[in-house]
């Protein structure tokens, strides 16, 4: 199960030069419900609401969303080995949530900041 994080995401829909290879696409994809309020917010401040509200839809459509639940939510409280931005600290505590009920995750990311975070609790990482 591969953990999508909102900047491969974005690099896919916008089409960026470091876009994600397909393989990804053809892999069990989960993420935060924070996915879908961080595309939405990129996109309508680009203005791009009208050429790729479909698209957006479509990526979404094929992510499993955890929600912020109250025990996502507590692990997010607790500290962490290496100084984390709120929203890393909420994407890393919904793959902790996942993998303390046995599934087993890697995180798909270009930013390097959650992707120091994830390592520092042992999360593996998908090779995009």
């Amino acid at each position: 199960m591969i953990y999508l994080d909102t900047s491969v995401a974005l690099a896919h829909l916008l089409a960026e030069d470091q876009a994600p290879p397909e393989r990804l696409w053809r892999e069990v994809l989960i993420s935060s419900r924070l996915l879908e309020y961080e595309i939405w917010t990129r996109i309508h401040a680009r203005k791009l609401t009208h050429t790729h509200s479909e698209d957006v839809r479509s990526l979404l459509g094929r992510v499993a969303l955890v929600e912020l639940s109250p025990a996502v939510l507590a692990r997010a409280l607790e500290p962490f080995p290496k100084p984390v931005r709120t929203l890393d600290a909420l994407h890393v505590a919904s793959i902790d949530f996942l993998r303390r009920h046995g599934q087993s995750v890697r995180l798909a990311s270009y930013d390097s900041r959650l992707t120091e975070a994830a390592r520092a609790v042992r999360i593996p990482l998908y090779r995009l």
